[in-house]
């Protein structure tokens, strides 16, 4: 068993209350200290807080809103929206998610000639007013937080529509379990959004990689494309490379 795949059960079993280092040894095959270290590295990404002979998981962080998170690392957001435009060609149906590096990326677009599918609404005034645009806008219960649709008629409306790719957001991504968000109702129409593009785009700066501070989790398909900026820690590469991540680094 590949220590992320070990990792993401381990998190699984935790979430039912099993902290026995020992018993977690026997179930996956390994050592007691092989366990030790996986719980450390977990601590060490904020996923679980370490207690004594075993570990719980961590409390999920409070939720930003998208203003916040758009005055966040704005210089990286921007450069990693330009190294995702090269991997999009005119003509294509993409679908937008929410999010602050989406929105940055979305943003760029204004003159290219493609069909948009989104839930962010915080990308509408902009893209409303694009020439070339073709703009589906998914329905749906607001998240005001985020600025964006959830819900069973995004998701209902978006089963209806396929497109090339869809380019993702998440609060933390991590190789071997996928996209970390803080509700169900978001995971739900990520996977959806997923399950109806041929390829799948995630758009993160370094400081998501590793992170899981929120309880809902969007599997990423076998095969998907990573774009993130030049501060990627060199351990993430082999870790999201063994995950099925193509690796785009902004910049580079």
């Amino acid at each position: 068993m590949r220590g992320t795949e070990r990792r993401a059960r381990l998190l699984e079993a935790l979430g039912l209350g099993e902290i026995d280092v020992d018993d977690l040894a026997r179930r996956f095959g390994v050592s007691a200290s092989t366990v030790r270290r996986d719980l450390q590295h977990l601590s060490d990404t904020k996923a679980v807080r370490r207690t004594y002979g075993g570990a719980i998981l961590a409390a999920a962080a409070p939720e930003t809103t998208l203003d916040q998170r758009l005055a966040i690392n704005g210089p990286e957001k921007q450069a990693i929206g330009r190294a995702a435009l090269a991997l999009i060609a005119d003509g294509e149906t993409l679908i937008l998610d929410a999010g602050s590096t989406v929105t940055a990326f979305g943003r760029l677009l204004f003159d290219r000639r493609l069909r948009i599918i989104t839930n962010n609404l915080a990308l509408l005034p902009c893209l409303a007013q694009a020439p070339r645009i073709d703009l589906v806008v998914l329905g749906g219960n607001l998240r005001a937080t985020s600025m964006s649709t959830v819900g069973p008629l995004a998701i209902e409306s978006l089963q209806r529509m396929t497109a090339d790719r869809a380019v993702m957001s998440a609060d933390g991504v991590v190789a071997g379990r996928g996209l970390c968000e803080a509700s169900l109702d978001q995971v739900a129409l990520k996977s959806a959004m997923i399950a109806q593009s041929r390829e799948t785009i995630v758009l993160a700066n370094a400081g998501k990689l590793g992170r899981a501070e929120q309880m809902a989790w969007a599997p990423l398909p076998r095969r998907w494309t990573l774009v993130t900026d030049a501060a990627v820690p060199p351990d993430q590469h082999q870790c999201f490379a063994e995950a099925g991540a193509g690796l785009v680094v902004a910049g580079a």
